[in-house]
């Protein structure tokens, strides 16, 4: 009989190690959040800063996920890590994850960030004064993504296009930093280049204060994330409410963070914030709407698919609800 109990106990004891060694290896735990952490991946920019501060106070430990943030510059080097897997999700302008669906890397933007008023433009060397001015000159910016539409924008403002310009590959960083190096006559870029742009080799020609509405910075999943793991998400866009709030009761000490995250000095940081209007939870749910009431972001991505099919940067347009996801705002 001892021998039969021990046996019983043994199998007990396998069938019991088996099913948790299947619960770690598929990454879930009892509360339906996984054990992996969420991988989200961004450029330097200031209105990325909130990420650092939701990861560096605990909030998203307290919501019970784990998020890694890394800083790749390129976007085509991000485009590529979402792409292939490396990566979840990504914080990046709302035309860009407009352009990731129509080039078969199916994402939906759960989180809004903020919306650029100021924070980004576009540099040019003291002899140009107008828009039509850039006709014949070096202007730098990404091709494809958020600066290629305001330099597009703004030339169309000025009654030229693309081809009467000459344009130069690279990131908005180093646009910015070739601009202040005097290699391009101007620069589409954001701060802090537009203050040390100006202050080195030239002057802000417009920002996006004078192209409203342009640029809403946001955060993005991918659709299989977002349904492998609900759970995460939701947690991820709660701890990132609760981040916004920490923010304004405590803005110097979350300024610090911040700044310390995205590796830039205090004084840009701060500087940049008002070039910038950041997004609470409270405005989240009024900007995402309900799926019977949709809200303005809707809107904004219809507008940036229209403009990038028109420019034939994308071949087919996605559509705008598969995009957008509102439903983690409840």
């Amino acid at each position: 009989m001892k021998k039969w109990l021990v046996v019983v106990c043994s199998m007990m004891l396998l069938l019991a190690l088996a099913a948790c060694g299947k619960e770690e290896a598929s990454g879930n735990s009892k509360n339906g959040k996984s054990s992996e952490p969420l991988k989200v991946t961004l450029p330097t920019w200031t209105g990325y800063g909130p990420l650092f501060l939701a990861k560096e106070k605990g909030f998203f430990k307290k919501n019970g996920i784990d998020v890694d943030l890394s800083i790749v510059e390129g976007l085509g080097e991000r485009k590529q890590a979402l792409a292939s897997g490396k990566i979840d999700g990504m914080a990046t302008a709302l035309d860009v994850q407009v352009s990731l669906a129509a080039s078969n890397i199916p994402v939906q933007v759960v989180w809004l960030l903020d919306d650029s008023h100021g924070g980004d433009g576009i540099l040019v060397k003291n002899n140009i004064n107008s828009v039509k001015d850039l006709k014949g000159k070096t202007v730098a910016f990404e091709v494809g993504s958020t600066s290629h539409m305001l330099a597009l924008q703004a030339l169309k403002q000025g009654g030229l296009t693309e081809k009467d310009v000459q344009v130069v590959q690279m990131s908005a960083g180093d646009a910015g930093a070739a601009f202040a190096a005097g290699k391009v006559d101007a620069a589409v870029t954001w701060e802090p280049w537009l203050t040390k742009g100006s202050q080195a080799n030239g002057k802000v020609l417009l920002t996006t204060k004078d192209l409203p509405g342009i640029i809403v910075d946001t955060v993005s999943f991918k659709e299989d994330v977002i349904k492998n793991r609900p759970e995460d998400v939701k947690a991820f866009v709660k701890a990132m409410g609760e981040a916004m709030t920490y923010w304004k009761e405590h803005e110097k000490e979350a300024n610090e963070i911040m700044a310390k995250g995205l590796k830039i000095d205090l004084n840009e940081f701060e500087g940049t914030v008002t070039g910038l209007k950041f997004f609470s939870k409270e405005d989240n749910q009024k900007l995402f709407g309900t799926e019977s009431a949709k809200g303005d972001i809707y809107q904004s991505a219809e507008n940036a698919i229209k403009f990038y099919k028109d420019q034939k940067i994308i071949d087919k347009e996605p559509k705008v609800d598969n995009v957008i996801n509102p439903s983690f705002q409840k």
